[in-house]
C-alpha cells in the first residue's frame, strides 16, 4: 500500500512546479556561498521538467539525492536550508509530501538570509500560499498533517520539529481552513 503522502502521479507533477518556484526564490542565498555548485539549480530545473511530464517517475527517484549533496559543501545555515529546498523540490517526484519540505526550508532559508528582517520567514511562507493554484491547494489538502503518517517526509524526521514543523503547520492549517 502506498503512503499517503505519496499523492497520485498527476499531483505529484502539480505540485513540483510550485516547490520548484518555492526552492527558486532562496537560490541566490546558495549561490552566493557556492556559485560553482550548479546542482541545486539543476535539480529546480529538473523538478520543473519533471512538472512538464517531460520527466520520468522512475528517472527522478534516482536522480534525487544528487541534488541534496549540494548542501554538505555550504557553511551558512541560510545557504544550507537553500540547497535542501532544491533537493525537496527535487523529492517531489517521488513523494508529494516533498512539496511541502521545499516549501519550509525555502523559509527558513529566507528568514536566516534576513536576521534583520523578523517578519522574513512569515513573509515568505505568505508568498508561498498566494502563489499556490487551485490545484495545487487540492493536491496538498490530499496529505496528512505532519507527524499523521510515518511512512514519509511528513513523519518523523527532520521536518517534524523546529521552524520547518512550524512552517508545514501553517501552511497545513491555511489549507484545512480553506475547506470548511
Amino acid at each position: 500500500m502506498a503512503s499517503p503522502q505519496t499523492l497520485s502521479e498527476a499531483e505529484r507533477r502539480i505540485v513540483a512546479a510550485w516547490a520548484a518556484d518555492c526552492a527558486e526564490r532562496v537560490l541566490a542565498v546558495f549561490e552566493a556561498e557556492a556559485p560553482e555548485d550548479e546542482s541545486p539549480r539543476e535539480g529546480i530545473a529538473r523538478a520543473r521538467a519533471f512538472a512538464r511530464g517531460e520527466l520520468s517517475t522512475a528517472g527522478e527517484i534516482r536522480r534525487r539525492f544528487m541534488t541534496g549533496r549540494a548542501a554538505r559543501g555550504v557553511r551558512s545555515p541560510a545557504a544550507v536550508a537553500a540547497a535542501r529546498a532544491a533537493a525537496q523540490a527535487t523529492g517531489v517526484a517521488h513523494m508529494g509530501a516533498h512539496a511541502l519540505g521545499a516549501a519550509a526550508y525555502a523559509a527558513k532559508a529566507a528568514g536566516l538570509s534576513a536576521p534583520d528582517e523578523p517578519d522574513a520567514l512569515a513573509r515568505e511562507v505568505r508568498w508561498q500560499l498566494a502563489h499556490m493554484t487551485p490545484e495545487v491547494r487540492s493536491a496538498l489538502r490530499r496529505l496528512p498533517a505532519l507527524g499523521e503518517s510515518t511512512a514519509g517526509p511528513l513523519g518523523p524526521g527532520l521536518l517534524s520539529s523546529g521552524i520547518l514543523a512550524d512552517v508545514i503547520r501553517t501552511i497545513q492549517a491555511e489549507l484545512r481552513g480553506e475547506e470548511q
